[in-house]
Order: C-alpha cells, then structure tokens, then sequence
C-alpha cells in the first residue's frame, strides 16, 4: 500500500515536471504568453478562405483582410472607438444573456396548490404558453381532475411527479401543438 502511494506522487511529480518544461519552451520561441504586444480584437469570417480581422498592435487599430494567400491592410481605426464598439457588444451580448435566462425562468414549472375540500396537496403543474390555433389541427384533450386519492387517471400518490399521466398527457399535446406541419 506504501509502495503504491510513492508511486503515485512521483508519478504525478514527474508528469509536473514535463508540463514546466514544455511551457519554458513555449514560452522561449513565443508560443505563448499573453504578453504580446500584437491582439486580435475581433475576427469574422467572409467566406470559405478569407476574413477580416480587427488588430491592436501597439496603440495603432488595424482593419485586416486575410486569404490563403495574401494579408491586405484595410483600414487603420482609432482605438477610443473601437473600445467604444466593444463595449457596446458587450453590453448588447449581456442584455441577451439576461433576457434568455429571463426566458428560461418563464419556462419552470409553476408550483400550484389545489385540491379537494380546502386540502392543500401541492402538485406542479406544466406552464405552457397558448399557442394559436392550427387549421386541422388536434386540440388538446381536458385531463380530468386529479383526486387525491381517487381511481381517475393522473391522481393519487403520484399527481404531479415524473409517473402522473395526466403530466405527461399535457406535455406531449403541447409539443404536438408546436410542430404541427403550417
């Protein structure tokens, strides 16, 4: 068992050391490090074998265009605007994020509390959104109500969990509704 654990710890020593020697390496012929004095600030591609790339080299912006072949300067931009348009989509791109997660959040399913005689058995319920109506299309079918302990479909001990019939009826005719063919 000793023997085992040495082993492993100049196992994981050695697999360190490889490691610390590869990135002294790369970072003696350049390969890496983040220190250098050329960034690529955004890059879009065109077509199959060209793009445009926006460089900071220094305190100079440069507008570049790139083929297989061939570098071309395009432009030379000021840096205060293109600071300016990046922080302009950043704040676009964080705006997005959050109205994504706000629509994520509305999509959860809704806790509801319901049930016969005042007896407040929570169940959760499906939040799906109405959806207009199809020409020839099927329209959902009611599930009847859930019982608590009744004999009808959907209720009993296992209303509102991964087993309930009446869950799953619902989640399928909506997603039936969605991809109905217009």
């Amino acid at each position: 068992m000793t023997w085992m654990v040495i082993r492993l710890i100049l196992t994981l020593a050695f697999v360190a050391g490889v490691l610390w020697f590869a990135a002294r390496v790369a970072k003696k012929r350049g390969l890496g490090g983040g220190s250098s004095i050329i960034e690529v600030v955004a890059r879009q591609r065109m077509g199959r074998s060209s793009t445009v790339a926006v460089l900071r080299v220094a305190d100079r912006v440069l507008v570049v265009g790139t083929t297989e072949e061939h570098v071309t300067l395009l432009a030379e931009m000021d840096g205060e605007i293109v600071e300016e348009m990046l922080a302009e989509a950043e704040e676009e791109r964080v705006a997005q994020q959050d109205a994504r997660r706000a629509a994520l959040a509305a999509r959860r399913p809704v806790a509801v509390l319901e049930g016969p005689d005042d007896d407040d058995s929570p169940t959760t319920q499906i939040a799906l959104p109405q959806l207009p109506g199809v020409p020839g299309a099927r329209r959902p079918r009611k599930a009847p109500p859930a019982t608590r302990h009744g004999g009808g479909t959907g209720g009993g001990l296992v209303a509102g969990s991964v087993f309930d019939r009446a869950a799953w009826t619902q989640v399928v005719e909506g997603l039936r509704e969605r991809t109905v063919r217009r």
